[in-house]
């Protein structure tokens, strides 16, 4: 009996919680004098940079890497509500991001930022460590392999066929129609880590699960 072909999409997904959160923020001043608004961002960045140094161990954290852009300054002058040139302004601004391992630690980070008036928190992202990451990634995208099998058998079974064997496997849109003669059909290639929405207004200490996402393509011979 000439064996039929079989090309099936396995999927998987998972939920992680993180083991990480990057902490960004923003050091922000302005006024009519130049130089006083460029010492009061710059002293504001060494109390925050004086915070996190003290709370900074790459081994053990809790903050595990940091760092912080050099201060910027410039100067415009607005107009007013009824369309009138005002004086030049100043603005001093500085950005810097934390990475933080040690979670239970990241409100009191958060109060820390949150008491020096020239600091802004931008956001914060979820994340695994690199070592997690890569195990749950290995092992989301080993299930879409498996979900593929299981489709695979059921199409064969479903015609009266018996077992499975793998001819192909590839990344979504790669092993394409070797039928049709049009090239590949595009998909959409799923491997994503989603957290929380840092550009979302309020910032929400609650750890958001990492999402992780894989596709897989397979053509299988069955017999």
């Amino acid at each position: 009996m000439p064996e039929t072909i079989i090309t099936v999409q396995g999927s998987a997904r998972g939920e992680y919680a993180p083991e990480r959160a990057v902490l960004t923020f923003t050091l922000a001043g302005d006024g009519s004098e130049r130089e006083p608004v460029v010492a009061d961002v710059a002293a504001a960045l060494e109390r925050i940079s004086a915070v996190l140094r003290d709370h900074h161990d790459p081994q053990t954290g809790p903050v595990a890497a940091w760092s912080t852009d050099r201060v910027s300054v410039a100067g415009q002058r607005p107009w007013s509500s009824t369309g009138e040139q005002l004086p030049l302004v100043h603005r001093a601004s500085v950005g810097g991001r934390a990475t933080v391992s040690g979670l239970d630690a990241l409100p009191g980070l958060v109060d820390a930022l949150a008491a020096e008036p020239l600091a802004t928190i931008d956001g914060i992202e979820w994340m695994l460590g690199e070592g997690r990451r890569t195990a749950v990634l290995t092992e989301v995208r080993s299930r879409a392999v498996k979900d593929a099998v299981t489709k695979a058998t059921v199409f064969a079974q479903s015609i009266g066929l018996g077992s499975v064997t793998a001819l192909a496997l590839a990344d979504p849109g790669m092993l394409g129609d070797q039928g049709q003669g049009e090239g590949p059909t595009p998909h959409l290639s799923r491997i994503a880590m989603m957290g929380g929405d840092p550009r979302s207004p309020g910032i929400s200490l609650r750890p958001e699960p990492i999402v992780i996402e894989a596709a897989v393509d397979a053509r299988f011979a069955a017999r």
